[in-house]
């Protein structure tokens, strides 16, 4: 996007980005946005991929659900989620990619 479409930005869109990063502004939200790139995962395999109590991943997963960011689908007594947008799941790689590489270390953004 050119420089002179970012300065004709409305307030409201503005306002609604600083939202969506606010709700992407906890480290292990970030960590579920990229555990679940890699494609569908129920609350199980989430816990056993990232350190968090089951009442703070329920809790996490849910505001990452009420902004839009993830699809849910209950399967049994399982639910599993996913990224609800492709937008979303390149957000976060190419955030972090920009630290790896400020610290001299590259990957491969996922």
């Amino acid at each position: 996007m050119s420089v002179d479409k970012l300065l004709h930005v409305s307030a409201l869109t503005l306002a609604q980005a600083a939202e969506l990063f606010g709700v992407l502004s906890t480290p292990v939200r970030l960590q579920i946005i990229h555990v679940l790139c890699q494609g569908e995962q129920n609350v199980t395999h989430l816990l056993a991929q990232i350190e968090a109590s089951q009442p703070n991943m329920s809790r996490h997963l849910q505001v990452l659900y009420q902004a839009g960011l993830l699809v849910r689908r209950r399967s049994g007594h399982h639910i599993f989620y996913r990224v609800s947008d492709a937008g979303v799941a390149m957000v976060c790689p190419l955030v972090c990619s920009q630290f790896v590489q400020d610290a001299g270390v590259f990957e491969v953004p996922v």
